[in-house]
């Protein structure tokens, strides 16, 4: 039998070492996965495991994810200890307003899409609707300065729907993304009201680099625009204004006023086979 190969000189002992600086539990991972499930359960019971109808058991339910909360904070290394009771009670005070949002979500989707044959199809089956509402949780969380968790769980909607919606965006209400997978919101963002995307749509920076860090770098939406599949709007200096719809495709780094119409123009020609002998060959 083939021996296996030794580690290089050195290895074993600096992964000791830096195992032994690593301060970060691996528990936190664990228990966010059970924090959105239990999070998103208490504000839908479509997607709850276990439904409470009386004042008595939703109290109880929401006792329990204030604590739950609380668990999930404890496993901040860097975090201040005094303010883990005073943020859980601060995240669950702001559900309120999360939930309101996320009805107002739901009933754009309802309206928007003649697909969709009632709010509980769009609460359990559209994939844009469940990343708005990992979105909306994280960002009551990111506003409330909790490092980490906030990212940990929009990586849960990004892994399931292929929507990245960075928790530090501010978006307004009734916010509606159409199918959308490869969706990307950057952290700096802003949208208004009544806004719809499709599928594919990055609002991005326009460059990358480290002196961005917390500074304006990607656009703002104004209100009831509409963004169809593949466009890509960059910089933070880009401003979409109110009531423009942008195109298929469109490559966006400058900002439009209100009630414009932004396309991309291609030309698309259509012969018969006869017409086009020659023209195109495959070799395969």
């Amino acid at each position: 039998m083939t021996d296996l190969p030794l580690p290089p000189d050195g290895l074993v002992e600096t992964l000791a070492d830096a195992r032994g600086k690593y301060k970060l539990s691996p528990q936190l991972t664990r228990l966010v996965p059970g924090f959105l499930d239990r999070s998103l359960g208490l504000l839908f019971p479509h997607l709850a495991q276990n439904v409470q109808c009386n004042p008595i058991g939703v109290e109880a339910e929401v006792d329990g994810l204030r604590l739950e909360t609380r668990v999930l904070l404890s496993y901040l290394p860097h975090y201040r200890k005094t303010s883990i009771n005073e943020t859980a009670d601060c995240f669950v005070e702001k559900l309120a307003d999360v939930y309101r949002l996320l009805q107002l979500d739901a009933d754009s989707i309802f309206r928007g899409d003649p697909a969709a044959e009632s709010l509980d199809e769009v609460i359990l089956a559209y994939p844009g609707f469940f990343a708005i509402a990992v979105y909306r949780i994280s960002h009551a969380l990111y506003e409330l300065k909790v490092p980490l968790i906030p990212r940990l769980l929009t990586e849960q909607a990004h892994r399931r729907t292929g929507i990245d919606i960075h928790p530090g965006a501010k978006i307004g209400e009734s916010f509606f993304i159409d199918h959308g997978t490869g969706v990307v919101i950057g952290e700096t963002t802003t949208i208004g009201n009544n806004v719809k995307i499709y599928q594919g749509v990055t609002l991005g920076a326009l460059y990358v680099s480290r002196q961005l860090v917390k500074k304006k770098r990607h656009p703002s939406i104004g209100h009831n625009v509409v963004i169809y599949a593949g466009a890509t709007i960059l910089g933070g200096d880009t401003s979409v204004g109110d009531d423009t719809i942008i195109g298929g495709n469109v490559w966006l780094t400058e900002s439009v006023p209100a009630g414009s119409v932004v396309f991309h123009k291609s030309e698309i020609n259509v012969r018969s086979q006869s017409q086009s002998s020659g023209l195109l060959e495959y070799y395969i």
